[in-house]
């Protein structure tokens, strides 16, 4: 494996830092900023920043107005963007419109990507990825797909409704997913947000605060979709949900490794000035261990993350690593930021530094695109198959 990086990216790297060191975290105090996100106001002063600096939508083809970096150079814009909340919005790489841009690029005929991707590239608008679906519907369970789609001459006619929409409220573009009467399988749609039939029902309080639009509560109701509308094939919509939701989940650890190293920077030089019981707390085992335990959990995540970046790069599908890199990772951020609270103190648990924010951001991480137990069994059932295989082919013990 070649993890070096080109002295193109090098410098992309160190430019993508200095720009949210000096143009995005003086803005992170902003009161523009709400319980339900970023205003839209404040996210377009934001990627207007982005597109000064050269930095706007790393993720996307060059044909589209990227900057169309591979996956291991996106894993160090990713994580220099994600070191501030904000910074993903200004770089235009932040969920779900990076996702949605990824399966757009992938799946989208000529026309719906001038229709869609090109405006979400430039980020002049926003998207929402309606899958998840309140109990008893689909959740990490897909096959529970309650939401349905009929075809009625050239148009399928949707209903349903989905919850935990990230980004639903302001959004002009909505992939829906919908369970398909004739191949009773799972079909995508593209629609407009403002079209008859989807009524964004209420958003949600959630512990994050972090994502455009907050997280909502979306029905269809008699949604009209022509048929060239529909995304890629009809019953092809389970196919397509893998090929955003392996990158996906691997661009939400780099960026959410940004913000680790964000807590972990703000707790070490916390731990170098503040002294107790005659000497700076870091020269304690007890702080020590843990700023030791933050170097290691970084360091493992960068390390699983290049790796699965790496496969990427290889034209693998690398779905089953991307799902232990989604555990690995969020497990990990989760406590470099919990520690790094720990090292804090009373501090930590006020919002006079960025760690109590970033560890209401990242808990939800351990849920969202899949939870870590779903995550865990899938691999141990890929596990048992290969083992059982394994044990099958080497015949019976003598």
């Amino acid at each position: 494996m070649d993890f070096t990086l080109s002295d193109e990216f090098i410098q992309l790297k160190a430019r993508t830092e200095r720009f949210i060191a000096e143009k995005i975290i003086p803005l992170e105090r902003d009161a523009r900023q709400t319980p339900h996100g970023p205003t839209e106001e404040l996210r377009h002063e934001l990627v207007a920043l982005g597109r000064e600096a050269g930095l706007l939508s790393p993720h996307v083809g060059r044909e589209w107005g990227g900057l169309g970096l591979d996956h291991r150079a996106k894993a160090v814009v990713f994580e220099a963007a994600g070191y501030s909340p904000l910074g993903p919005l200004a770089l235009n790489c932040f969920a779900p419109d990076e996702g949605n841009m990824h399966l757009l690029e992938q799946v989208a005929d000529a026309v719906q990507k001038e229709r869609w991707l090109r405006p979400l590239a430039a980020g002049a608008i926003r998207s929402c990825f309606a899958m998840t679906e309140p109990p008893p519907g689909a959740g990490a369970d897909p096959s529970l797909l309650r939401t349905t789609a009929r075809r009625e001459g050239d148009h399928f006619v949707v209903d349903g409704v989905k919850w935990l929409i990230s980004g639903a409220e302001g959004a002009t573009l909505c992939i829906v997913m919908a369970r398909d009467e004739e191949s009773n399988g799972a079909t995508m749609f593209l629609s407009p947000m403002d079209a008859p039939g989807i009524t964004v029902e209420r958003t949600l309080d959630t512990l994050d605060q972090a994502f455009p639009g907050g997280h909502g509560v979306v029905r269809f109701n008699g949604l009209r979709v022509a048929e060239t509308d529909v995304l890629g094939r009809v019953g092809e919509g389970f196919r397509y949900a893998q090929v955003r939701l392996a990158p996906a989940r691997l661009t939400h650890c780099m960026r959410w490794l940004g913000a680790a190293c964000r807590a972990h920077d703000v707790a070490a030089g916390y731990a170098g000035r503040r002294v107790a019981f005659g000497k700076p707390i870091g020269e304690h085992e007890g702080v020590g261990f843990m700023l030791a335990d933050n170097e290691m959990d970084i360091h493992s995540s960068r390390l699983v993350i290049w790796h699965t970046a790496w496969l990427l790069d290889q034209g693998e599908r690398a779905g089953h690593e991307s799902s232990m890199a989604k555990v690995i990772c969020s497990e990990a951020i989760w406590r470099v930021v919990d520690r790094s609270m720990q090292v804090l103190g009373g501090l930590g648990v006020t919002g006079d530094t960025i760690v109590e924010r970033l560890f209401r951001e990242v808990r939800p991480f351990r849920i969202y695109d899949g939870p870590s137990e779903v995550h865990r069994w899938s691999i141990a059932r890929r596990l048992l198959k290969t083992t059982m295989g394994r044990s099958l082919s080497d015949g019976p013990p003598h």
